[in-house]
């Protein structure tokens, strides 16, 4: 599998971004000094899942909190109450309640193409293809996608499938693209890596990255000598989008490595 962290020589003109890939579909995006914390899930035990690897310091605390959905793998509760209820979230249209009543002081409701400063930045709001909703019984809220945009710019893919719309959001600096998820299968509403490596093909950033893979596994995983973190998805769609986008850069990171662009 290609190495991950490596970076090429940055853009003298541009000051340094970061990308650090805490596992799953949490990232901290750093640009222009703006720290984002995507989808925090930072507990080594969730449920019925078990994390495959070592919980990485995201301290301090962001600046903001992008939230994708309201699956319990993307809004653990738990995880933000340790960043603390004064942290600025960013959330999909009609999910506000869901936090402020639980004492969070500072949450932006966003739908599609709905933007927010957060510092030297603009958080933009974009489509995704999923069912964003908390549980199956539950108000239809719409899940979001996210493009931040400074002097560099990162599109945030949450949880999608492929679509047609992703054509809009072409010429990112870098995607954060989900690949995969806890389990031997995926349902409806996200990509595996070979349909992560067609979206690349509609995206075309300079830099993709792929996310939501390696991180958590079922518990019984560990009586089937599955101890490790799998590389397999990450090779799967680094192969595919060498022959689907082959102008893309793929750049592989281990949950806990960051890599600047």
């Amino acid at each position: 599998m290609p190495p991950g962290p490596d970076a090429p020589e940055q853009d003298e003109a541009r000051p340094t971004s970061s990308i650090l890939y805490v596992g799953h579909a949490t990232t901290l995006i750093e640009v222009d000094g703006v720290r984002l914390l995507t989808d925090p899930l930072l507990r080594s035990r969730v449920a019925h899942l078990r994390r495959l690897v070592p919980l990485v310091d995201v301290s301090p605390p962001p600046d903001a909190v992008l939230l994708s959905h309201l699956h319990y793998d993307h809004v653990d509760l738990p995880s933000l109450k340790a960043l603390g209820r004064g942290v600025r979230l960013i959330v999909p249209k009609r999910a506000g309640s869901l936090f402020r009543r639980r004492r969070y002081r500072d949450v932006v409701e966003l739908a599609a193409g709905e933007s927010v400063p957060v510092g030297a930045v603009t958080v933009t709001a974009v489509p995704a293809e999923h069912d964003g909703r908390r549980n199956p019984l539950g108000t239809g809220i719409s899940a979001l996608g996210y493009v931040v945009t400074g002097s560099r710019s990162v599109y945030f893919a949450g949880d999608t499938d492929y679509f047609e719309g992703m054509a809009a959001l072409a010429g990112t600096d870098a995607a954060l693209i989900p690949i995969a998820g806890w389990g031997p299968r995926l349902g409806p509403g996200h990509l595996d890596p070979a349909r992560a490596a067609d979206a690349l093909g509609l995206l075309e950033p300079r830099l993709a990255i792929p996310i939501h893979w390696g991180t958590y596994a079922p518990l019984h995983w560990r009586f089937s000598g599955h101890e490790h973190a799998p590389d397999e998805p990450a090779a799967a769609f680094a192969e595919a989008a060498g022959r689907v986008a082959p102008d893309v850069e793929v750049r592989i990171l281990r949950p806990g490595e960051r890599t600047t662009f």
